[in-house]
């Protein structure tokens, strides 16, 4: 009797289901996935929602230093031997998350090479926007910063199709992200809805339009 054949390793159906280190949890809007300061002990992948992170100064002072959102991880500095939290998770809408332990973790990196090439290519994903925050900060205007951050919470330029109807958002966080005041980002996203760039219809709907904005010198 012939051995059964190994069924080859898939890393999105190992994503989607509970395993060996692996649990899935639903969280609601604005409940922490984790706190800056907590053991840095996993990672987490997001099925379904947004997540943002958030870093709190000595003086008290909150900054967003990060949105993700479906199909992408967080929290993957304990595998570079991070001992503690620094930032905090925050749900922005309804979530779908898998938690991953670190030690399951680093053995399905070495034994497994698509679930490797799945976390580079995140990995790299993340560096390059990274490298883009940091050219939007220095260079351009806060109204092409709001107009960059809203396209990206809308999914345009990921793989997939762009979902133009986002979560809400608070005028205050979106400030917190482009590093700008609530009364800025107020005036420029009722210019963005007289110019028909976005829409509030039951949500913020984002139009590709807001291109434009970025694009316009």
């Amino acid at each position: 009797m012939k051995p059964k054949a190994k069924v080859p390793f898939d890393p999105h159906i190992f994503l989607a289901k509970v395993g060996a280190g692996r649990t899935i949890a639903d969280y609601r809007k604005n409940q922490k996935v984790f706190s800056q300061g907590d053991p840095a002990d996993a990672i987490f992948f997001i099925q379904s929602g947004k997540v943002k992170l958030t870093v709190i100064s000595k003086q008290g002072k909150e900054a967003v230093v990060g949105i993700v959102g479906t199909d992408d991880f967080f929290g993957e500095g304990c595998l570079a031997g991070q001992p503690l939290r620094m930032a905090t998770a925050t749900a922005m809408s309804s979530c779908a998350i898998v938690r991953l332990e670190k030690q399951g973790t680093i053995k399905v990196l070495h034994d497994e090479p698509t679930f490797s090439e799945l976390f580079l290519a995140h990995l790299l994903a993340r560096n390059i926007r990274l490298e883009e925050d940091l050219v939007d900060q220095l260079f351009n205007s806060s109204e092409k910063r709001l107009a960059r951050v809203l396209l990206l919470l809308a999914n345009f330029g990921k793989e997939g199709k762009p979902e133009p109807v986002i979560a809400k958002i608070s005028q205050e966080t979106l400030a917190e992200i482009i590093g700008t005041t609530r009364s800025r980002v107020s005036y420029f996203m009722n210019k963005f809805r007289k110019l028909g760039l976005i829409d509030y219809n039951g949500g913020l709907q984002v139009h590709s339009s807001l291109l434009n904005i970025i694009l316009h010198d």
